[in-house]
């Protein structure tokens, strides 16, 4: 009986200390493994013109039309949407992502309404975030050919743009604006909440760009009659487009997940570009309650993912490991102790006489 005894204490021991050492490994190894951007992302976003805030587009057609200025539209009902899926090449250390965006003036039809339309592409790292160190990292189209087929031109790059780090700091990380096709900071404003979950708050200014530097497309760069531009003379005038943003982020800091996005975003034609001669479009876009919600249920998945292996299993392995690792330890206590006493307390059949 005392030798069954020693081998269930071993095996209680031997069981303990498998069980604590997983519980030490778990949050070290398999987290490591766990904290990266899953690769069946598909998102989409939809962010809205605030009411309370300035929402300008210029009439296109007020520029070819051969009477009047240029027409600038106000109180423009915008929407801006994305949707964002995982493509190849993707991997267990790198993922590709692409998004195709719209803004759309929802005071129009269809056809008439699209503003603008792109598709991106870029190869980041999968926990930092980060475009992969490769050339080109990714691809940006802004047109199509005759059959209707985007055109995507190749676009190197660097900073964040669709995702965080895992595990988030307050600090400024390099951020890549797709309008300027420029990196600049965003900085870290304050801790706050979203629906009761914790979030960092970021913003990034992107000081005044001249478009046509950054893509020499026509519409870059018009030369009209000033009376079009509402100027007084008979002279053709020819003018810049430019363009800044003030972009606001809120950042669910353990994912990396973006769980609110806003854009005050400003383009505009001028002679210099210190002077907004006519505003192309102006408006305040944020991410709506729908999009909000979305993408709190996506990260709470990911949290759930995070708490069960970083905190809820190593904390049940830990109590389990303790437990056998002590029953083990009493078992063979008793069970040596069982045997010593046998061992000294002779048979009393050899003193009888």
């Amino acid at each position: 009986m005392s030798g069954a005894r020693r081998i269930i204490a071993c095996i209680l021991v031997g069981l303990g200390a498998l069980l604590l050492a997983a519980a030490a490994m778990i949050p070290t190894y398999t987290v490591d493994k766990v904290a990266k951007t899953p690769l069946d992302l598909r998102i989409t976003t939809v962010a809205k013109s605030q009411p309370d805030s300035e929402s300008l587009v210029l009439d296109s057609k007020s520029l070819t039309s051969p009477e009047g200025s240029a027409k600038v539209d106000t109180n423009v009902p915008l929407i801006s949407q994305r949707f964002l899926t995982v493509e190849e090449p993707s991997d267990a250390g790198e993922m590709t992502v692409q998004a195709g965006q719209t803004l759309i003036r929802e005071d129009r039809d269809a056809e008439a309404g699209l503003l603008t339309a792109a598709v991106d592409r870029v190869t980041i790292d999968r926990k930092t975030g980060e475009p992969i160190d490769a050339s080109p990292n990714g691809s940006v189209a802004v047109s199509v050919d005759k059959s209707g087929t985007s055109v995507a031109d190749p676009l190197q790059r660097a900073g964040l743009q669709y995702r965080f780090p895992i595990g988030t700091e307050k600090k400024s990380y390099p951020y890549f604006d797709l309008n300027a096709r420029a990196t600049h900071d965003i900085d870290f404003v304050e801790e706050a909440e979203i629906k009761g979950v914790p979030v960092y708050h970021f913003r990034q200014t992107i000081p005044v760009t001249n478009m046509w530097d950054v893509v020499p497309a026509a519409t870059n760069k018009l030369t009209l009659p000033a009376a079009k531009w509402g100027l007084e003379g008979e002279e053709p005038v020819t003018m810049t487009r430019f363009y800044t943003n003030t972009r606001d982020l809120w950042v669910e800091p353990k994912t990396g997940a973006v769980l609110k996005g806003g854009e005050q975003i400003h383009l505009y034609y001028g002679r210099s570009a210190d002077k907004v001669d006519v505003t192309a479009l102006k408006s305040n876009l944020v991410f709506d309650e729908e999009t909000i919600d979305a993408q709190m249920a996506v990260t709470q998945e990911s949290l759930d993912k995070l708490s069960l292996f970083g905190k809820t299993l190593p904390i049940i392995l830990g109590v389990l490991g303790a437990i056998a690792l002590i029953a083990g330890i009493v078992l063979g206590v008793l069970s040596a102790g069982a045997t010593r006493g046998r061992l000294i307390d002779p048979p009393t059949e050899r003193f009888r006489t």
